[in-house]
């Protein structure tokens, strides 16, 4: 019984305890038997009502999948160029100076020779066509040297170069020399020779 019939009930009994205590004549019982007549009505009613139905929809949970996110991973290659070097096995050791110590006094125009005495102190042999040039100060008219033979491995061997002293200079004058193998890189000492002109101080070496 839903809390409505029960209230309805209620109503009813309330309404016949009034009009029995106050109704005197028939028209008021007559009445009375109507009001308990459809009060029994109601009530029989509310027995057979079915009750409401009640929704109980459950709620829908919607869940949207979203794709997962791509990683993207760029990778750069860098392509690294090697700058030309000589080759690791070849080496050259200066010894000594075999003429024209550093410092030699000479006069403008004089014609002179240096030789340096070096050796081999690198794995592999100097091939033929390898060069002695000069590489930086005054080469002094000196011409790039050209081996005629292959120089092995600990060999020591004298080079020798042609020169001329400047004319109208005077003061400390150097010239400096290096081996480069067939393809020009060089490596190695770098070899000096280093004389004075004129009236000027001698050089340290």
């Amino acid at each position: 019984m839903n809390m409505k019939t029960r209230i309805a009930l209620i109503l009813v009994l309330i309404l016949t305890a009034l009009l029995f205590s106050c109704g005197t004549n028939q028209t008021d019982t007559l009445n009375a038997d109507a009001i308990r007549t459809q009060a029994v009505a109601t009530y029989a009613s509310s027995l057979t009502e079915k009750p409401a139905s009640v929704s109980t929809a459950s709620p829908t949970l919607k869940v949207e999948l979203t794709s997962t996110p791509s990683i993207i991973t760029a990778t750069t290659e860098a392509t690294l160029e090697a700058s030309p070097t000589a080759n690791p096995c070849y080496n050259l050791l200066w010894i000594e100076d075999i003429t024209i110590p550093d410092g030699t006094q000479m006069k403008a125009g004089e014609v002179f020779t240096k030789t340096w005495l070096v050796q081999n102190i690198g794995g592999c042999a100097w091939h033929v066509g390898f060069t002695f040039q000069n590489v930086g100060g005054d080469s002094m008219r000196g011409n790039t040297v050209v081996m005629q033979e292959a120089i092995q491995t600990g060999s020591k061997r004298e080079i020798s170069v042609q020169m001329v002293v400047p004319t109208g200079v005077s003061g400390v004058i150097q010239s400096s020399w290096r081996m480069a193998d067939e393809f020009g890189n060089f490596f190695g000492d770098t070899l000096s020779v280093n004389i004075v002109v004129g009236d000027a101080v001698t050089a340290t070496p």
